[in-house]
């Protein structure tokens, strides 16, 4: 499978200040290299080294906690893309409207898979937090998360 980019030069935007410009940098790079390249040495290697809160209640903290759960679903999905739609920066945040879906037929088509807006804080240069919104978009997805999600994996609540 041709791993998916965030084009980012489509999606920039010209009244970011530069400490926004290097925010949205970090995180196209962190996104790209987890859900698109699923190359998760890079990850820990690059990301692993600080501390990171998982404000979803069903993820674990900490990379190694987004590593888990990123490489299980490509286990069972290779196929797994993240493409990103739209991108936003807010001083410290950074936002990211995506398409998600498990199987190389279904890309691109907005009926099936997952919406997901993520957002994540920079700080000092590093992703210190994330946030997410989730929408499945068919039956099936909605199945998935009915099976997959309510395991609670941490004590952040969305604050």
């Amino acid at each position: 499978m041709q791993a998916l980019t965030v084009e980012l030069n489509k999606l920039q935007s010209s009244e970011w200040t530069e400490q926004e410009q290097e925010n949205v940098a970090l995180v196209t790079d962190f996104v790209e290299h987890l859900m698109n390249k699923h190359d998760f040495d890079y990850i820990k290697t690059h990301f692993g080294h600080h501390n990171y809160v998982q404000h979803n209640r069903n993820m674990e903290d900490t990379i190694s906690g987004v590593v888990k759960l990123v490489s299980g679903l490509v286990k069972r999905f290779p196929d797994y893309t993240y493409d990103v739609k739209h991108i936003n920066a807010d001083g410290d945040y950074v936002m990211f409207h995506s398409h998600v879906t498990m199987n190389k037929a279904t890309r691109g088509n907005d009926q099936k898979g997952f919406n997901i807006m993520d957002t994540w804080k920079v700080k000092d240069g590093q992703i210190v937090e994330h946030w997410d919104a989730i929408q499945p978009l068919d039956l099936s997805m909605r199945l998935f998360v009915l099976m997959n999600g309510g395991k609670i994996r941490n004590s952040n609540g969305g604050l």
